[in-house]
């Protein structure tokens, strides 16, 4: 590679760094695991420029390598207790609030989510369900981005974490529908 292209390999790469560090920070919920994280994707990416055949965007190649890490940080750090400031209360019940007629079914009906595809197109809309994540139980939320953002499967994330395949689903099911919540609260009723 020569100077010039390695220098502009250098330049975007910096420029993708605190695109990389949200995308790690939400995932790990720690910023010195998420810049360890980032650090060593750049160090990965700086050392084999060449690996990079131009297939795709710079940025989807970097977060490839980024989910590896990532994926390499929680194993390491799995055992390690994370205090929060914040008390989540992961016993609460996030059905408490919601009633429910005597069949099960919901008293009211959902809020109408409009058009959803349209939805997905809109930077705001990812901004406020980056923001909603960021609220869910930190045990909540590292399932949910394991499943849903790293696409583990549910056995890898069982194996992973010590959990049973039903505590994983009802952890699942319990972020969902606080993710949906959140976004019916500051997206779908706001507009």
């Amino acid at each position: 590679m020569t100077a010039n292209l390695s220098t502009e390999f250098e330049q975007q790469l910096v420029a993708l760094r605190s695109y990389l560090m949200r995308f790690a920070r939400l995932q790990l919920r720690n910023d010195a695991w998420a810049e360890d994280a980032v650090s060593e994707t750049l160090l990965a990416a700086l050392a084999k420029p060449l690996a990079f055949e131009g297939r795709s965007q710079l940025k989807t190649w970097l977060v490839g390598i980024l989910k590896h890490k990532i994926i390499d940080s929680m194993r390491q750090h799995q055992r390690e207790v994370v205090l929060d400031s914040a008390s989540d209360d992961d016993n609460a019940d996030p059905l408490e609030h919601m009633v429910f007629k005597a069949d099960g079914h919901f008293a009211e009906r959902p809020a109408d989510w409009g058009n959803p595809e349209q939805d997905l197109n809109s930077r705001q809309f990812f901004a406020i369900l980056e923001a909603c994540t960021e609220k869910l139980p930190t045990v909540q939320g590292r399932l949910f981005l394991m499943r849903e953002w790293l696409e583990l499967s549910s056995e890898e994330i069982c194996k992973e974490l010590g959990l049973t395949p039903t505590n994983l689903y009802v952890q699942l099911h319990r972020a969902r529908l606080r993710l949906r919540e959140c976004l019916e609260l500051n997206w779908f009723a706001a507009r």
